[in-house]
């Protein structure tokens, strides 16, 4: 006590400042300690609630594979079946159990394919994991939306096609996305029918995306694409130009030749690249007739339409443009000489220095 006593009057001998360090030190080495017991505690809550978590997930692992196991024929859910379903029912309301039942079902799906993802999906219907999912999609956070889309694309679930068609036309780009593939993956073509009335911008990236989830179902007809072609949205437009590119839509080359004055540069030079895929000879014709109009990049991918699409009688054009200022028509231009014309081609060495553009020179001695 006297030791208290007589650091007590040695501290209020100090400045006032000195005693505002030691005050804020002490303080500070309060919440320290306070602040490291905290952290261990949180650690061991952590990692209690990891081994719970493998613990959960071994369980139901089991648990779903007994029930894939526990089939009867003629029977939709045999009693076995029903009496695992009733287990995993308790579990679904508690939020952390559902997500590993979720995370479970996710990894198994991805292992399995036909008959058996078609019992898994009636195992998240059955346990009420698709009530959780529909009810994400009345949040008012547009990621939880975009993740219960997501979730019910993933397990297949076409009877929520209502609940998710006014996200079409969400303001956020994602959960647009989200509800985008939901159709494309359930309905295929016919899920395409949003593009009806988009308005809103398909990014580059969502476009190969669901050309990626058409191409897995080869047993479909493509739709008539003639509606998304004449698309006052660009980006549209540019998705039925793949389309018609993909699934070699000839009865379309009318709408691909009025694209080629169409006012987006990127739709013209798509068109032309397009109408070279379906052998589009009269767009030819048209496309040399206004060369001059053209930008370059239009100018570059009609003389790559040239290469696969050249005849005789394009030598004279062909001969005409052997010096153009751009190095790729250049090249261009006498790869597809050199087809047509081997010896005119070779007759270029012979030319004097002063006739030959300096690429010229170094291109005839590569082709």
């Amino acid at each position: 006590m006297i030791d208290f006593q007589i650091l007590l009057e040695y501290y209020n001998e100090f400045p006032f400042l000195v005693k505002l360090a030691w005050d804020f030190s002490v303080v500070l080495s309060i919440l320290i300690t306070i602040l490291i017991v905290y952290l261990k505690f949180v650690r061991k809550h952590l990692r209690k609630i990891e081994v719970d978590n493998l613990k959960f997930k071994n369980e139901y692992e089991g648990l779903l594979i007994e029930y894939l196991y526990s089939e009867e024929e003629a029977v939709e859910i045999s009693e076995p079946q029903q009496v695992i379903l009733e287990k995993l029912k308790k579990h679904v309301p508690i939020k952390a159990k559902r997500k590993v039942i979720i995370s479970v079902l996710y990894k198994l799906m991805n292992q399995v394919s036909g008959e058996v993802t078609d019992a898994l999906k009636v195992v998240y219907q059955n346990t009420g994991l698709i009530h959780y999912a529909l009810l994400r999609l009345k949040s008012k956070k547009w990621y939880v939306i975009a993740k219960g889309i997501g979730e019910l694309t993933r397990f297949k679930i076409d009877s929520a096609e209502d609940e998710i068609k006014p996200y079409l036309t969400h303001p956020v780009r994602e959960v647009r996305k989200e509800a985008h593939f939901y159709f494309v993956t359930l309905f295929q073509f016919e899920g395409l029918s949003f593009l009806d009335k988009l308005t809103t911008p398909l990014s580059e990236w969502d476009q190969i995306q669901m050309l990626e989830i058409l191409q897995k179902f080869s047993d479909q007809e493509i739709c008539d694409i003639k509606p998304w072609l004449q698309s006052k949205n660009d980006t549209v437009v540019l998705f039925a130009l793949k389309l018609a590119n993909l699934y070699n839509q000839y009865e379309v080359k009318d709408l691909l030749m009025d694209l080629l004055s169409h006012e987006n540069k990127t739709i013209r030079i798509q068109a032309i690249e397009v109408l070279t895929h379906l052998y589009g000879i009269e767009a030819k014709d048209v496309l040399k007739a206004n060369f001059n109009e053209l930008s370059l990049e239009e100018q570059i991918s009609f003389f790559g339409m040239l290469e696969k699409l050249v005849i005789p009688d394009d030598e004279p054009f062909i001969e005409k443009h052997l010096f153009h200022k751009n190095f790729e028509i250049q090249l261009l231009a006498l790869k597809i000489l050199k087809s047509i014309n081997i010896d005119k081609y070779l007759g270029l060495n012979k030319l004097p220095s002063n006739k030959k553009s300096l690429a010229m020179l170094n291109l005839t001695d590569t082709i």
